[in-house]
């Protein structure tokens, strides 16, 4: 039986997952919202780790199948989309049921009647806008969580209403999400697999129809013309492979936590690890000449000096308060009534950059109005916000040691455009263009992966014990 190992990074905003298999190879990713629960949180993650690995271990399974025939691999992942969707539908559902609940017990009358026509339309025409954007946008593969996506489009909806609608639907959402998006489901994933393949059989079938709808561009056309009149015998042709990761036990053989909330998560204690250890680790498994990492999460900020091995040497840290990092930036999110992805565009967006005297997550909100009153733009205003987050965060950097070598930029806010360019900017500008800066796609699971390679670690020490 084959051993994987898992980690987890329970974060103050966001909870990551990693299993890695016994050389260190990443095959399963999940993440969620942490919220107020953290334990639903890290079993969340963990069975969306587990979800994500039975499509990795598919591919692998089939690499020389899928070079041969890369309709093959497209097939898998718009199983894996329709599968995603399947899960969020799920979730759309329960919301509105308690929609509905909310509105029963909040308000009377015609006034409740008319809200929950309001709300029954709202659902009714995001439901579709979303279902599309997993089959068609990849949008299950954007690290986007249910209450970002449903909060984005829900907004947008009820900006094209009469304002005296806002307070009453906003009241409705903010009642009804937290304990939607909180509950623990684990899916049949055999059961899934069987409906995402109906899905996207009727996918496949409306191609020219959807086609010609949308007007699609010619590298999406190619793409999905590798299936057009030939996903059956694809599906013939996987079918006993995806019965078989479907079915198959992945048996993870050691676990090890870290993260800002590490000592709620039921591990023995030496199962849990430093968050900074974990980063360093992570960021220097996938980019082996680190001697830099930047850490910015949700609720702290590290500044960490890496040697050859990915061992700490020293780091400096805020973690007094939340500004400058996920949870601030959330906060932001609040004040301005967007989404926290909308941040960083907009930010870019901007003419010029508006100093923000405040630093303080309390006081921030008072000056943004305060500016925002005197006629200064959104996008301005969030350049400077973003600005002075990066400017803390090159602060801890140079009381750690200053930037060597390549520089890696960890944690969820790594994610924001915004800050992305802030960094890169500041970090050639005091430590020269030659800097080589390292952001990944997995830059917001680093602490996970570290967690998930100590874990097995852990084991291989533990067996020559024995020896």
């Amino acid at each position: 039986m084959k051993k994987y190992y898992l980690g987890i990074d329970l974060g103050s905003t966001t909870s990551k997952a990693i299993i890695i298999d016994e050389e260190d190879n990443i095959i399963g990713r999940g993440i969620t919202n942490t919220r107020a629960n953290y334990l639903v949180a890290t079993e969340v993650a963990r069975f969306e780790a587990i979800y994500n690995a039975r499509f990795s271990l598919l591919k692998m399974k089939l690499e020389d199948e899928i070079n041969s025939n890369p309709e093959y691999e497209k097939y898998i992942n718009d199983v894996e989309s329709a599968f995603q969707y399947l899960k969020f539908k799920y979730k759309l559902d329960k919301l509105y049921v308690k929609f509905k609940d909310t509105i029963e017990s909040s308000f009377s009358g015609d006034r409740k009647e008319n809200i929950l026509q309001i709300v029954e339309k709202i659902v009714k025409t995001i439901g579709p806008e979303i279902r599309d954007a997993y089959l068609f946008s990849n949008l299950g593969n954007k690290n986007q969580f249910f209450r970002d996506i449903v909060s984005e489009r829900y907004n947008n909806e009820i900006k094209k209403l009469d304002p005296e609608f806002f307070d009453p639907l906003m009241l409705v959402y903010d009642k009804s999400i937290i304990s939607v998006e909180n509950e623990l489901t684990e899916f049949n994933f055999k059961e899934l697999i069987s409906e995402s393949i109906e899905i996207m059989n009727e996918k496949y079938a409306k191609l020219d129809e959807t086609l010609a709808e949308n007007n699609s561009s010619p590298q999406f056309y190619a793409e999905i013309n590798l299936l057009k009149g030939n996903y059956k015998k694809i599906y013939n042709s996987l079918k006993e492979h995806l019965e078989f990761v479907a079915t198959m036990d992945i048996h993870i053989s050691n676990m090890v936590g870290t993260g800002y909330g590490r000592a709620l998560l039921p591990f023995p204690e030496k199962s849990i690890k430093s968050e900074i250890l974990c980063h360093a680790f992570g960021a220097h498994a996938i980019f082996p000449n680190t001697r830099t990492v930047l850490d910015i999460g949700g609720q702290d900020t590290k500044a960490i000096q890496v040697d050859k091995h990915g061992l700490v040497t020293s780091f400096h840290m805020n973690d007094r308060c939340a500004a400058g990092c996920g949870r601030y930036l959330g906060y932001i999110a609040d004040e301005f009534n967007i989404s926290l992805n909308e941040l960083g565009p907009l930010a870019l967006d901007a003419k010029k950059e508006v100093n923000i005297c405040s630093t303080c997550t309390v006081f921030a909100g008072a000056e943004i109005r305060e500016l925002l009153n005197v006629g200064q733009k959104r996008s301005d205003i969030l350049a400077g916000l973003h600005r002075s987050i990066v400017m803390r965060a090159i602060s801890l950097l140079a009381r750690s040691g200053g930037v060597r070598n390549e520089f890696s930029f960890t944690g969820g806010v790594a994610r924001n455009q915004a800050v992305l360019k802030y960094v890169s900017e500041l970090i050639h500008k005091n430590y020269g263009d030659d800097i080589k800066i390292n952001i990944g796609a997995d830059s917001i699971f680093m602490g996970a992966l570290g967690g998930a390679m100590f874990a097995r670690r852990s084991m291989k020490n533990l067996a020559l014990t024995d020896k």
